[in-house]
């Protein structure tokens, strides 16, 4: 079946036509019905063709073979997100020429956009995903359903949560075989505050992990899990020991990537409970081991800044500073929700009340709704009716003071 791809492909990467290849073997004719897999042909013309082009047609085979297997341990390693093993097999595939003509070839470019996603590698794994796109009625039904997958992490990655969820929720579960795809989905569950969604699909995910043995992911999904139902523990002491539970697992684990971020989630407890000094102490903390030039690390740096601010621990020429170098990074990046949070900050720490607000509405807010940050949206709104009291702008209040209320009235619906 493949013998007579392969005898093309290497006839093309070598620049022989099918006349030089066939001289004194056999026609041209020939030659192209067996490119084109219309004819029989003996093993003797395949062993002369083999030998001009100086391959050994049983070896090519079994690595055409091989390709499938080598692609599910891969998708294994991202699932597993064991980097080394990850890097390795990618490495082999981009030198395996044999790609392009087998039937796997449209799966290998899903798992590229998969793997620079683990990257950050966002605008070269979209360039993959769109030119897939283009080509949807010749996938299978499983590489549909990866390529839904794969957009939905897209979407995550650029803070799109919204469409994440429509592509994830699109998935064909009983088709694609791939439970991983519940943790993703739990994430922006989670962005959005729909927290009982958001714990579904986690313990859903926290499952299978288990069933795979992936501890690192069992941490993940267990912080994820916890942070939906912190409200409903009896006493503040039982939520932090949780945490810092979380925290000797990372350790032990030697999880660095992981144990930032259960440090993060812990200072945003603590900052809940108004204990500012314990929330900078754990958000510092966080960004120490956390990439500089990273969304990760501008969150963090974001919440250590307003729990200095309003635990008055740092004066305010020095937040400013700091940021001021969070614009910076943002900006840099192009990370638009920083640039608008820091830009909020800059203003905020510099008294200038009515340029805050005003770029509150007409920039930051607009962008919040957009894309489904709701916790933001909550706050932003607060903020906006206390001023808006304050100026004694009574129209305006008490449109927020709508929102606030259908807002509080969704929460705490049953079928939400």
């Amino acid at each position: 079946m493949y013998e007579g791809k392969i005898i093309k492909f290497y006839r093309e990467k070598q620049k022989l036509t099918q006349e030089q290849l066939g001289k004194d073997i056999c026609s041209t004719t020939h030659i192209s019905k067996i490119e084109c897999a219309q004819t029989t042909y003996a093993t003797e013309i395949t062993n002369l063709l083999c030998e001009r082009l100086e391959i050994n047609m049983e070896e090519e085979l079994t690595k055409l073979a091989n390709i499938k297997q080598k692609l599910l341990y891969w998708q294994e390693t991202i699932i597993m997100q064991l980097y080394n093993e990850m890097d390795q097999i990618n490495s082999e595939l981009e030198h395996e020429e044999l790609l392009e003509i087998s039937k796997y070839a449209y799966m290998y470019q899903l798992l590229r956009a998969r793997y620079l996603l683990m990257y950050n590698k966002s605008n070269e794994a979209f360039k993959i995903l769109k030119k897939i796109q283009r080509k949807l009625n010749r996938l299978s039904p499983y590489e549909t359903n990866l390529l839904k997958h794969t957009f939905g992490i897209y979407y995550l990655e650029n803070q799109d949560y919204i469409s994440s969820i429509q592509s994830f929720k699109s998935i064909q579960i009983t088709i694609y075989n791939n439970p991983e795809y519940y943790y993703h989905l739990a994430v922006a569950y989670h962005t959005t505050q729909s927290r009982m969604l958001a714990y579904y699909y986690a313990e859903k995910a926290h499952q299978y992990f288990k069933n795979i043995n992936n501890y690192l992911r069992v941490i993940d999904a267990e912080m994820l899990m916890l942070i939906q139902v912190k409200d409903d523990f009896s006493s503040d002491e039982e939520i932090i020991k949780r945490f810092k539970n979380l925290i000797k697992s990372c350790e032990l684990c030697n999880a660095v990537d992981r144990k930032a971020r259960v440090l993060h989630n812990l200072a945003v407890e603590y900052l809940r409970r108004s204990n500012y000094e314990l929330a900078s102490i754990y958000y510092k903390e966080s960004m120490s081991i956390k990439d500089q030039v990273s969304n990760s690390y501008l969150l963090s740096l974001e919440g250590y800044i307003r729990s200095s601010l309003e635990g008055r621990l740092l004066p305010k020429n020095e937040l400013i500073l700091l940021a001021e170098n969070g614009f910076t990074i943002a900006k840099n990046m192009n990370s638009l929700l920083y640039i608008h949070l820091f830009k909020l900050l800059i203003y905020l720490l510099k008294c200038k009340e009515k340029e805050y607000h005003q770029y509150l509405v007409e920039k930051a807010l607009p962008m919040f709704n957009k894309n489904g940050f709701y916790y933001l949206i909550e706050r932003s709104n607060k903020e906006l009716f206390n001023f808006y009291s304050t100026m004694r702008l009574t129209d305006q209040a008490m449109e927020i003071a709508k929102l606030l209320i259908k807002n509080s009235y969704n929460e705490n619906s049953p079928t939400r």
